[in-house]
């Protein structure tokens, strides 16, 4: 239910926010609207202002809306109006309602942006997990705990890093980019502001110049080996009766070994604990002769027979350190099977506060919504070109799970959502496909340049092409919202 709720209204708002930025802009330009509609079919409820020509209404279904304008091409127009119909008007004019929707939108990101930096938002601390095996980040050398303190593109100066998702917007841009990242690191220090300097900090080149932008999928952080913030190595809730019980774990338990392994957090653990049951992670005899990577995995693994052979987890419990035996269960996820203890993993990671003033606040914010539109039109020209992969497109299952998702987390993930999928919508409508505004104004770019509008056949073929594209791109989108969630 609240995943509902909160995709409905974003999409309310959204929707809102675009045709309110056309019906504005062709009052100020002294149009005379007849209707604004958010979604569409059949009106459950509608008003009007007093004294205003302009009737309000909420369509059936909320899948986007429409400002409907006094327009000779739709209607016939009394004279005595025709000064305040659509088509009568100027070139400029009619190129600033029809771009006026968009930069709503992207309006809109940049104020949500500008609040929540002025706000404060509560970030993970730009501490490093353990990195994944034989990644991007493992062969520049990090191992995981380190305090991430700047950054710089190739040769460029070491600037600040906030948090770790400032870190991870510059993880994609340098990828996007074929640009190297310096990286600033070192050992994390609670008691230390994010921003400290000290002798022991290094700097770890992460290169990215033959990065292939097809490789900036959805797998594209696992791919750097960067997946997410330093967790500590915590036993959480342990399930009655399964294999972490039985062993005598607890909640509260600090994880130290497990067999030969050193465990460094809390995903290092996770992932130690899946591969138990991965094949070729180990051998039949349990000697772990077949295990190559013997400081990420037990080696354990009796991979002909199926089952998987007591490990021994040395753990912290009130200042003592104990020695269990444990024999994690094999179970099937997807096509591979795994081994599982039955008990969740990993506190929660440390949080920074990321506060800016009112100026400050105000142009991070436009340069995040500049960054973002020209980072999604990046990628959208690299999936044109086939230089990155269809699959990073996104439909409406997938955004009203991130809707879901985010509302749950609080106000402020979903006001992020929000800013996000609002800059989307402002770019996605500005490409120069006929049925979008960006159509309409490359027909207006040609008008200017040539002084002549598009023929009705020109129109009427490029508006057919235009449907076509667009319903690829959203079956693709689809496809890949069922993949996701259901693949």
């Amino acid at each position: 239910m609240l995943t509902l709720l909160a995709f409905v209204l974003a999409l309310a708002v959204l929707i809102a926010i675009h045709e309110y930025g056309h019906y504005k802009v062709a009052v100020l330009c002294g149009i005379k609207v007849l209707k604004f509609s958010i979604g569409f079919g059949k009106p459950i409820y509608t008003w009007r202002l007093k004294g205003k020509p302009t009737e309000f209404c909420i369509g059936m279904l909320p899948l986007g809306g429409f400002v409907k304008m006094l327009d000779e091409r739709e209607a016939p127009v009394d004279a005595a109006e025709r000064h305040l119909a659509f088509n009568t008007q100027p070139l400029k004019s009619r190129a600033a309602v029809v771009a006026a929707g968009p930069a709503a939108n992207l309006l809109l990101a940049i104020c949500l942006y500008s609040a929540l930096n002025w706000i404060g938002l509560q970030e993970p601390k730009a501490v490093l997990a353990s990195p994944v095996a034989g990644s991007v980040a493992e062969k520049a050398g990090l191992r995981g705990h380190e305090l991430v303190q700047g950054f710089g593109f190739d040769d460029e100066e070491i600037q600040n890093i906030r948090s770790f998702e400032d870190l991870r917007w510059q993880l994609m841009q340098a990828a996007l980019n074929g640009r190297n990242l310096r990286l600033a690191v070192s050992k994390n220090d609670s008691s230390a502001p994010s921003d400290a300097k000290d002798a022991s900090t290094r700097e770890v080149n992460l290169k990215f110049q033959n990065f292939e932008a097809a490789e900036v999928d959805s797998q594209f952080f696992r791919r750097i080996g960067i997946v997410g913030p330093w967790t500590p190595p915590v036993i959480g809730m342990v399930v009655p009766d399964g294999p972490a019980f039985k062993a005598g774990l607890l909640a509260g338990d600090i994880v130290q070994r497990v067999d030969n392994t050193d465990i460094v957090d809390g995903q290092q653990l996770r992932q130690l604990i899946r591969s138990a049951g991965s094949v070729g992670l180990g051998n039949a005899n349990g000697t772990g002769a077949g295990n190559s990577a013997g400081n990420r995995a037990s080696g354990n693994v009796a991979l002909l027979t199926g089952v998987v052979l007591t490990q021994t987890w040395v753990v912290s419990r009130n200042s003592k350190t104990l020695y269990l035996p444990l024999m994690p269960k094999l179970a099937a996820d997807g096509k591979l099977t795994v081994a599982k203890i039955e008990a969740s993993i990993g506190a929660a990671p440390e949080f920074v506060t990321v506060r800016y003033g009112l100026f400050d606040g105000l142009w991070r914010g436009m340069a995040r919504t500049y960054d973002s539109s020209v980072l999604t039109l990046k990628m959208m020209g690299k999936m044109l070109l086939g230089e990155a992969s269809l699959k990073n497109l996104s439909g409406p299952l997938t955004i009203a799970d991130y809707a879901g998702k985010s509302a749950s987390m609080g106000v402020t993930a979903y006001l992020l959502f929000l800013a996000a999928i609002s800059v989307s919508l402002g770019v996605l409508n500005l490409l120069p496909l006929p049925v979008l505004d960006g159509g309409h104004l490359m027909y207006y770019l040609w008008e200017g340049a040539t002084g002549k509008t598009v023929s009705d056949a020109w129109m009427q073929g490029l508006q057919r092409g235009g449907v076509a594209a667009l319903l690829g791109m959203m079956s693709i989108a689809m496809f890949n919202d069922l993949t996701r969630l259901f693949g």
